[in-house]
């Protein structure tokens, strides 16, 4: 008899658990060399204001008798990375870290051009088996990759383990809309203007189309807290942007 695989969503798709890497590294492949481009048209911008917000409750110190490190998961392009750098003034390290390597070749190439380019280094390695040694960051963020992680609660357990005592994760992602109205229209804006954009922008609408259903399948903001709790967090709590169209989530490693 074969045993049942286990399954997993890849959008709208049912798909075994075990290949859903694969098909998001497919994804990301495609969409790198443009990727902040398609951020600001299908936010309008505004994923830079929610960015800038993560990192501001983040507060980087700007100086200490010791290395402040922090591993922005998920991070290829380096967007994140160079906000936590140039608020810290030059202090923080932060190592950026993706599975996907056309994203950290993106984010090697725009690195050159930060105030603080030395501040950073990028590392190819899996959100769910992390290359670093347990306590090893002060902080661990990551904006709008945790959906993509086909195992999300054993990410958050490494994150977790890489992290020090009173160390801090910070979680932004796309959430479920929660005001009246907004929710039909984002919905229609995500199911079709999305994907076509991505067809005039990359030449291909359906990494887009998944992007935009991965939304619908990540855990409604209290059960990713639950998440957040089960595996160690304390004073897990989340904060909605725009309408709950992002949720920034944190915990501390107490």
């Amino acid at each position: 008899m074969t045993e049942a695989r286990e399954t997993t969503h890849f959008g709208e798709q049912i798909v075994a658990l075990d290949d859903k890497q694969g098909m998001v590294n497919q994804v990301f492949h495609g969409v790198a060399d443009r990727y902040d481009l398609m951020n600001d048209l299908m936010s309008m911008g505004i994923h830079r204001v929610w960015k800038d917000a993560m990192v501001a409750d983040l507060a980087p110190p700007k100086f200490g008798s010791r290395p402040w490190r922090v591993l922005d998961m998920a991070g290829g392009t380096g967007d994140i990375a160079e906000r936590i750098i140039n608020a810290s003034v030059g202090y923080a390290e932060v190592v950026v870290s993706d599975i996907n390597s056309d994203m950290l070749r993106v984010g090697v190439e725009r690195a050159k051009s930060w105030r603080f380019p030395a501040q950073a280094s990028f590392v190819e390695a899996n959100a769910e088996e992390l290359p670093f040694a347990d306590n090893s960051f002060d902080a661990y963020t990551i904006a709008f990759g945790i959906r993509n992680v086909p195992r999300i609660q054993k990410a958050l357990n490494e994150a977790y383990r890489a992290l020090k005592r009173g160390g801090r994760i910070l979680v932004l992602e796309f959430s479920q809309v929660d005001v009246p109205g907004l929710g039909a229209i984002y919905k229609a804006f995500s199911d079709n203007l999305i994907p076509s954009m991505g067809k005039l922008v990359i030449g291909d609408a359906q990494p887009y189309q998944y992007l935009a259903e991965s939304i619908r399948k990540f855990p409604n903001p209290a059960l990713f807290q639950t998440m957040l709790t089960e595996a160690g967090f304390k004073r897990a709590k989340f904060t909605a942007f725009s309408g709950n169209i992002a949720t920034l989530f944190s915990g501390w490693k107490l």
